[in-house]
């Protein structure tokens, strides 16, 4: 079998992998690149998620390219809005052309000999050989096989239909039916106002919660970006955009961080003026733990309240007990009556689309590697990763890691170089990789690498420190090394 060699071979052809390529071709027009995707389209999560109301959890001024300004006038954007932004800038800039599909990578083999990664994928049932100079992971951090779904006792007596949101039937017809969404993270208070309130609607959907989550309310349309976009060019007025966002971002995050009791206070006063009167806010609308622990949920318009205000939803916070034939029975006693049930219980995290890694030989154990500039690994020459921020926009940290490996790949090519490592240093104090409390982090933090408790090694979640870091520091700091 003869192997098809590429200078850079990316994987994923997502937000993250078409982002990459796109910077390679604006920066580095020489060389070669290859983007696998295992899927049969381009646009990762936002081709794979189909249910209702499927949008962005963040505004679209950060979430778009830096180099590609948003053209819709939405702020907080529906999937298939973001989908054709995605396909369109890979058209632009002929990034389509470069698409290998239906090729699920499943291992790499990195030889020092060679210089080069030996990148094994399946298509069609056969194995097919790739080489490249540079290996280049751009997956996410998810399954995308399947989402995360606890062993509910009694499921198989419950006589109505049960869904994963991640994997959405076309043909679910859910009006006029009594419908409940286990859960309350970004899907589950997307698919509730969706349900309840958009077309076809459910008669009634019902969010059950174990523990409630923080909820910050959005327009769905910026009224400050429409009036720049009338008085500045598109391109002046999404930078400015773009900015402004950034900072109120960096500044709740910050508060947060600093002064948890008055952000948790503020969230909750903001939550109870959207309920009816007298809505206990305590007990649905306030966490126990601190702002940012977890991620936040964000409502445009705040769809979320006015379906719970216009009676068509309710929140239950309660522990299931189990499933029945008519419904779901909680701790409490009380029986939930359901026709459908949406277990959107979160995903599965997965590294690198679950790929293995062997570098001389021997097996890469995650687990035993450590972070460099949340971008490349430890001990693994001449690759790299994109992992967007936790508690902003994952394009924001996507687009600064590829204008760090285009800087990386530029160094190398000038002086010569046919190989980079990041070498780890003993004394750095390992950490968990992300700092996140929530359930589907925890989960599967054994599984993936650490991070370290100073800098590079150090994933700080915050873009306007990451900027003098990745893009104006020198290449060469005596951690990231190259040779001949």
């Amino acid at each position: 079998m003869v192997a098809q060699h590429t200078d850079v071979l990316i994987i994923g052809a997502g937000l993250s992998g078409v982002g990459a390529a796109c910077h390679l071709r604006r920066e580095l027009p020489e060389i070669t690149f290859t983007i696998l995707e295992r899927r049969d389209s381009i646009g990762g999560t936002w081709d794979l998620f189909r249910y209702p109301g499927v949008r962005s959890d963040s505004d679209m001024y950060t979430l778009g390219y830096r180099f590609k300004p948003w053209p819709g006038q939405k702020a907080i954007a529906d999937g298939p809005s973001i989908l054709r932004y995605v396909r369109k800038t890979a058209s632009e800039y002929g990034i389509d052309r470069h698409i290998r599909f239906g090729h699920r990578v499943v291992a790499a083999e990195w030889s020092s000999d060679d210089a080069v990664w030996r990148v094994t994928a399946e298509h069609e049932g056969e194995k097919v050989q790739f080489t490249c100079n540079f290996l280049w992971s751009c997956s996410g951090y998810y399954d995308y096989d399947s989402g995360y779904t606890p062993q509910f006792e009694g499921v198989e007596d419950f006589t109505g239909t049960v869904v994963h949101p991640q994997h959405w039937p076309e043909d679910l017809d859910y009006a006029g039916k009594r419908v409940v969404v286990i859960g309350s993270g970004a899907t589950a208070v997307t698919l509730v106002p969706a349900m309840a309130l958009g077309e076809n609607a459910a008669e009634h959907v019902t969010m059950l919660q174990r523990s409630p989550t923080y909820i910050v309310t959005a327009p769905s349309q910026d009224p400050l970006a429409t009036l720049l976009r009338r008085f500045l060019p598109d391109k002046a007025a999404y930078v400015v955009n773009r900015w402004r966002n950034i900072l109120v971002q960096t500044g709740l995050y910050q508060l947060s961080r600093r002064r948890p009791q008055l952000v948790r206070r503020l969230l909750k006063r903001m939550a109870a003026r959207q309920l009816p009167p007298g809505y206990d806010v305590d007990t649905h609308f306030s966490p126990s733990y601190d702002p940012w622990d977890q991620r936040m949920c964000l409502v445009p318009d705040g769809d979320l309240f006015k379906a719970i205000r216009s009676g068509k939803a309710d929140v239950i916070t309660d522990h299931i007990d189990r499933f029945t034939e008519k419904g779901i029975r909680l701790r409490s006693g009380v029986e939930l009556p359901a026709d459908i049930i949406v277990t959107a219980t979160g995903l599965k995290l997965l590294a690198f689309g679950g790929m293995t890694l062997t570098v001389d030989g021997k097996p890469v154990e995650l687990s035993d590697r450590m972070a460099y500039k949340g971008i490349m690994l430890s001990g693994v020459p001449n690759f790299a990763y994109i992992i967007g921020y936790t508690n902003a926009s994952w394009t924001l940290k996507a687009d600064l890691a590829c204008e760090y490996v285009c800087r990386v790949l530029r160094h190398m090519r000038t002086r010569g170089h046919q190989r980079c490592e990041p070498v780890p240093e003993p004394d750095v104090h390992p950490e968990p990789f992300i700092d996140l409390k929530a359930s589907y982090v925890l989960r599967s933090l054994h599984e993936l690498p650490k991070q370290g408790d100073r800098t590079p090694w150090r994933l700080r979640q915050n873009y306007l420190r990451d900027i003098p870091e990745l893009r104006h520091s020198p290449v060469e700091d005596g951690v990231l090394t190259f040779s001949r």
